[in-house]
């Protein structure tokens, strides 16, 4: 059985594991850390600076085993809390494959609307990570077209971002609360 919790430093110690390489660990971070492999204090000196930001936290996900997922939320709005954008989303690669990536963010995705009554849930994606688009797909997110698209350079290139979107009406169509 899949739970969450909120993140705890200590979780640094095994998510900071989980990246098989580089463009793995790029694909989740893009360019928000400046080394690579980082460090649990890397991570948690990465976090710190939201500490007493209401409007962001982080989540983890645990199984019978332990450490099993992890994501972060925010209000990316400074004004409003009608909208919650996940971020850093990320599995343990020895759990890929088992359905957890989609009930953590199905799970993350009932939270913001059932708990924090928001009106939509976005995230971005890097195009060339198709695993992941597949997944949120399949939680019921859709493509948003934006009047420019996001990049970021990564390891020499430039990936593009797309952005990803669920409504509250979308939800509710498929999960009556």
């Amino acid at each position: 059985m899949l739970r969450l919790r909120p993140y705890k430093i200590c979780d640094a110690q095994s998510i900071t594991q989980w990246f098989a390489d580089e463009y793995a660990f790029r694909q989740w971070s893009a360019d928000r850390y400046n080394n690579y492999p980082i460090t649990p204090g890397d991570m948690n000196e990465y976090y710190e600076k939201d500490r007493e930001n209401e409007r962001i936290w982080g989540m983890t996900m645990f199984d019978e085993s332990g450490i099993a997922g992890h994501f972060t939320m925010r209000y990316p709005d400074e004004d409003s809390f009608e909208e919650i954008r996940l971020g850093f989303i990320i599995v343990d690669d020895r759990k890929r494959g088992r359905g957890y990536g989609k009930e953590m963010v199905s799970m993350a995705v009932r939270y913001a609307f059932e708990f924090l009554k928001v009106k939509k849930v976005s995230l971005g994606v890097f195009v060339n990570n198709t695993a992941a688009i597949k997944c949120y797909r399949s939680c019921g997110f859709q493509e948003m077209k934006l009047e420019s698209t996001e990049r970021y350079c990564c390891m020499g290139e430039i990936w593009d971002c797309m952005e990803m979107v669920l409504e509250n009406k979308e939800y509710l169509g498929k999960n009556q609360v």
